[in-house]
């Protein structure tokens, strides 16, 4: 807990998630912050900082630069993948606080020692799960860790409105590389998506992944996936994601013992069964009897702060400890989803948990290793409107 009554903090990278931070704090959209600093490492992106935040915000051209300041009491990271888990310990060792954006890395390996560091240091650390906010996941995940629906059975997750031309594609140096990037839908599109399933969920057993590779743009990495997971108890997961199609679906259902719950162009409904499936199966006596049932209309709160929310909570927690809307160390999970993915494919093998993290990393280097080269000045685009 904190004496302030406003938490200086520092963006690393203003790209075109870090410069909507930047815009969320100027606009006083979060409260108890304060811009403090800036850093990017792209001359052209502090040339947009200079002119677009108060000279008594710092610019820095490097990260540890800012860490050195002094000026912050926290930091958001909002840079390329691949340097999230070094920034945040340093961030961490420097005495900060930190929020990073998602993913939490590329590989397991990495935000696993990330994690151990972090929880060897008393300082507030929160993972960029804007879609956490969303009061029709916030009741998806209410409703099933309730325990009144009963088990789950069955999971369908069909998540193919992520579109993208392949100028978004070119927009950036690092972009759908696998030295770059680490990845393409998986890691940049789905981490929210992915954190949603193991959030409401669970994390599977196992997991069978046929990933397609640059399928639908000129890209190395990524653009098509469909995967099949298992459970212990036995059941079941598809989970369909594409930059392709258009248009695209984005339908998220969840069967349950005692009821169906589908969520669909930003509503959420339940189909709530009268006797539970496995009961009316081995009672019923005819063979075509279906258990019967009935729509039933969900209040929420109809609260979806995103991430000016999760910003809240960030500053909450330093100032009151009050809670995070999602905890740094959770972060993992959803990736080794994704990791899991990638590599069966990969093997062409159904990969158990927990997950082979040096085969996994062994594998992405050699995907790294003869990774393309791409040329170009980065170029920024409007955030507003998407995950």
């Amino acid at each position: 807990m904190s004496n302030a009554s406003r938490v200086k903090t520092g963006v690393i990278g203003v790209g075109n998630m870090g410069s909507k931070h930047v815009e969320n704090i100027l606009a006083g959209k979060i409260p108890e912050m304060e811009l403090a600093a800036i850093a990017d490492v792209d001359p052209k992106r502090l040339e947009w900082a200079a002119r677009n935040t108060p000279e008594t915000v710092k610019k820095f051209s490097l990260a540890a630069e800012l860490f050195k300041s002094g000026c912050c009491d926290a930091v958001i990271i909002a840079t390329p993948h691949y340097f999230h888990p070094p920034l945040v310990m340093e961030a961490i060792r420097n005495g900060m606080h930190v929020m990073c954006e998602k993913p939490a890395g590329v590989y397991t390996k990495a935000v696993r020692e990330m994690n151990e560091f972090a929880e060897k240091h008393d300082r507030v650390f929160g993972m960029m799960f804007n879609q956490r906010t969303n009061h029709v996941y916030r009741k998806m995940h209410e409703l099933v860790h309730g325990g009144e629906l009963g088990e789950i059975r069955r999971i369908n997750w069909i998540i193919t409105d992520w579109y993208r031309t392949q100028s978004y594609y070119d927009s950036g140096n690092w972009r759908a590389t696998w030295e770059g990037e680490g990845g393409g839908v998986l890691l940049n599109q789905c981490p929210h998506n992915l954190d949603l399933w193991q959030w409401i969920c669970g994390m599977p057993d196992t997991v069978r992944s046929f990933c397609h590779y640059g399928q639908w743009h000129d890209i190395e990495v990524e653009d098509d996936v469909t995967t099949y997971m298992e459970y212990k108890n036995g059941a079941s997961g598809v989970f369909i994601t594409t930059t392709g199609d258009a248009p695209g679906t984005n339908r998220f259902e969840i069967t349950l013992n005692k009821g169906k719950l589908v969520c669909e162009n930003d509503t959420l409904k339940l189909y709530e069964l009268e006797k539970g499936l496995k009961e009316h199966c081995a009672t019923a006596t005819l063979g075509f009897s279906r258990p019967q049932g009935k729509w039933v209309e969900l209040t929420t709160d109809g609260m979806n702060e995103q991430h000016v929310g999760v910003l809240k909570a960030f500053a909450g927690k330093i100032l009151h400890d009050t809670p995070l809307a999602a905890e740094g160390y959770e972060g993992i999970n959803g990736l080794t989803l994704s990791n899991a993915m990638h590599l069966s494919s990969w093997t062409n093998s159904a990969v158990t948990f927990p997950l082979d993290e040096d085969l996994f990393l062994e594998e992405l280097n050699k995907r790294r290793k003869a990774s393309r080269l791409k040329k170009g000045e980065a170029v920024h685009f409007d955030t507003e409107g998407t995950y």
